[in-house]
């Protein structure tokens, strides 16, 4: 977990889907259908990567008792 609180997953999830967003772009730009593919498919991980860290952050949030809503 990083020091503010949010689980490692998001962060790593995070940076995941920008690389895939910039993969995708240059895919996009030079012709390249499996770099475009290969980014498409970094974004869904990570995505993914940070949808399970977020489910870690609610789930921690509940245990501490700070889930109040």
């Amino acid at each position: 977990m990083a020091e503010d609180g949010i689980d490692q997953d998001r962060i790593d999830g995070a940076a995941k889907n920008i690389g895939g967003k910039i993969k995708e772009g240059v895919g996009n730009l030079t012709g390249d259908a499996k770099l475009k593919s290969d980014g498409q498919a970094d974004q869904i991980e990570g995505k993914t990567q940070n949808a399970i860290g977020g489910l870690k952050d609610k789930a921690r949030e509940m245990l501490d008792g700070k889930d109040r809503a």
